[in-house]
């Protein structure tokens, strides 16, 4: 070959450099690629020594242990299932490399799941690390559906399976491409985040590929993913961590779901997040204010626990004044009375908290005030006199409303005859009492209201009053058992009756004159004074200790009215 002039050279050498600057990007290229496939979870695999228990160990009589195995089971089980020698064999079966080996201590796994009644040891979970990272198909879905039936049936300790490394395999398991494994994974998930160090194990790993599992076509594995979400809303840091990732849209969508478990789960999981008003803005930024139409609409659900659910995510978001509005513009309470009547406690429960927030707040007054709306809470404390969620929840809607533009239609309604036959309950627990207290003494206030209890004002009534307003452990019901008294005395009917009990009456104006806090001396003063005015008091009180504690009383005003003058004029000069 003759010699190359200068110019070939130069262009060979040109080409020589492209060529090699070409095949450095391009093997750099091939190395990413290569990466990205190992690293996806369909081709994890155990990977190294490290990270099994022991060496696997694949010799001629593994097949015939599996056989004998497998004859166990059929022959029925001794007093000892797990005993040593089956443990080691299902360590060998499982961490073999043979899927017909893993299948069969899969199996077995499976068996004793169903029939099992003692919880699991931690050196019997350690097969399943080898189980549920198996490449067999088979093996994944027997391993992953025994695990869940242990875990169910509580034969497994939730935060013990975290602290043998299982967590991780099962994580992975949630991107199988089986819905059968996938079903089971979700359902694992589900059963440990209700512990609640599992939920901050599982934290933000779990939250991505649940939520995209959670809009499944296969019912049983949507059902899992989204109850599992659920359970991980309990955790207020995994809430964050869902919220970011956009798990809100996802779960209001998702209402619409014709399966009432997911709607039921996806309504609960939004009830959890809305207990904190930080996220309310965010969940109504949805479709504009989207949830709450299809919660409204989810109360006429024919599930019980969808629409009780519907009401406690209400509940939750009607902390929000604002939102108060939005709920009551949509027509909401003829849905809501409908619930006030259903033959369902819980769900009469749910409601009935949603109705007290709505009535907190002045503006719904005039929509609360319907007949229909009082009818129906007298006729709950009529009827329901020993559920403490409804007697307090329905005292506490009537206190909110009892304005003086509203007492005529109250007194007009079953409501004061619920609750004064709610006070006289022998059965009323004391939160009740105090809720039930609070309301008859804020509707004494109004003369109105004041006529109306004057009709069923009779001797035990009075009776249970004086009493309650002597209970010294009680509180809150005895000062309002005694202002109610106050409120009454001005009538010569309720004067006469209280005329039976001057003793009682005696030694519980002598409580609230030496009592630490101001309103109840108030009190006690201003009924002293009123019961004064009446002959036959004013002669029993002259000869009892009531009256030189009054006078007592008296005094230590004048000294400290003497010594906030002193204060005050030093402040002045």
């Amino acid at each position: 070959m003759s010699q190359l002039c200068e110019k070939c050279v130069k262009l060979l050498q040109d080409f020589v450099s492209l060529v090699k600057r070409m095949s450095s990007s391009l093997i750099q290229n091939i190395k990413e690629y290569l990466i990205l496939i190992s690293e996806c979870s369909c081709l994890k695999r155990k990977s190294s020594e490290a990270r099994q228990l022991y060496k696997p160990v694949l010799q001629p009589h593994e097949k015939e242990m599996a056989r004998e195995f497998l004859q166990h089971i059929e022959t029925g089980f001794d007093k000892s299932p797990f005993g040593k020698d089956s443990l080691e064999a299902l360590r060998t079966l499982a961490f073999s490399e043979n899927p017909g080996l893993q299948q069969s201590a899969a199996l077995y796994y499976l068996h004793m799941s169903q029939n099992l009644n003692t919880p699991l040891s931690a050196e019997h979970l350690e097969p399943y690390y080898a189980l549920l990272q198996s490449s067999d198909m088979e093996v994944q879905q027997m391993s992953s559906l025994s695990l869940v039936n242990f875990l169910l049936e509580g034969n497994m300790n939730k935060e013990l399976v975290v602290q043998m490394g299982l967590l991780e395999p099962i994580l992975e398991l949630l991107e199988s491409g089986d819905s059968a494994v996938q079903c089971n994974s979700c359902a694992c998930i589900m059963t440990l985040a209700v512990s609640e160090s599992n939920r901050e194990a599982i934290g933000s790993a779990g939250v991505v590929p649940l939520l995209a599992l959670a809009n499944s076509y296969d019912p049983r594995v949507q059902q899992n993913a989204v109850g599992a979400i659920l359970n991980l809303t309990q955790s207020e840091r995994i809430q964050q961590v869902l919220c970011r990732e956009g798990a809100l849209p996802v779960l209001i969508l998702i209402l619409e779901s014709p399966d009432s478990e997911v709607q039921y789960y996806s309504c609960a999981a939004l009830s959890n997040v809305a207990a904190n008003s930080q996220h309310h803005e965010a969940m109504l930024r949805v479709g504009d204010r989207f949830l709450l139409r299809i919660l409204i609409s989810l109360l006429s659900s024919s599930v019980d626990k969808v629409s009780r659910q519907a009401c406690i995510c209400l509940r939750n978001l009607a902390t929000s004044v604002n939102i108060q509005a939005d709920i009551i513009a949509m027509d909401i309470m003829p849905k809501l009375l409908s619930l006030l009547a259903s033959s369902n406690s819980d769900v009469q429960q749910a409601s009935i908290a949603l109705l007290w927030i709505l009535s907190q707040h002045p503006a719904n007054q005039d929509t609360l005030m319907h007949g229909e709306v009082l009818q129906t809470l007298g006729m709950l404390l009529l009827t329901h006199q020993t559920d403490p969620g409804i007697v307090g929840h329905t005292a506490c809607i009537i206190k909110n409303l009892s304005l003086c533009k509203n007492v005529q239609k109250i007194i007009e309604s079953p409501c004061v005859e619920g609750l004064l036959q709610a006070i006289l309950s022998t059965e009323i627990q004391e939160e009740s009492l105090h809720y039930v207290t609070c309301s008859l003494a804020e509707l004494a206030k109004h003369e109105g209201a004041t006529l109306h209890l004057l009709e069923w004002m009779n001797e035990p009534l009075i009776k249970h009053l004086v009493r309650l307003a002597g209970q010294r452990e009680h509180t809150e019901p005895s000062f309002q058992a005694a202002s109610i008294v106050r409120h009454m005395i001005c009538h010569d009917k309720v004067m006469s009756l209280l005329k039976c009990h001057t003793e009682e009456v005696q030694r519980y104006l002598m409580n609230f004159l030496s009592h630490q806090e101001i309103r109840f001396q108030q009190l006690g003063i201003s009924t002293v004074g009123k019961l004064l005015e009446d002959p036959e008091f004013s002669s029993a009180f002259s000869q009892s200790q009531l009256m030189e504690h009054l006078e007592q009383v008296r005094q230590q005003t004048e000294e400290t009215q003497e010594l906030l003058k002193m204060a005050i004029s030093n402040k002045g000069s």
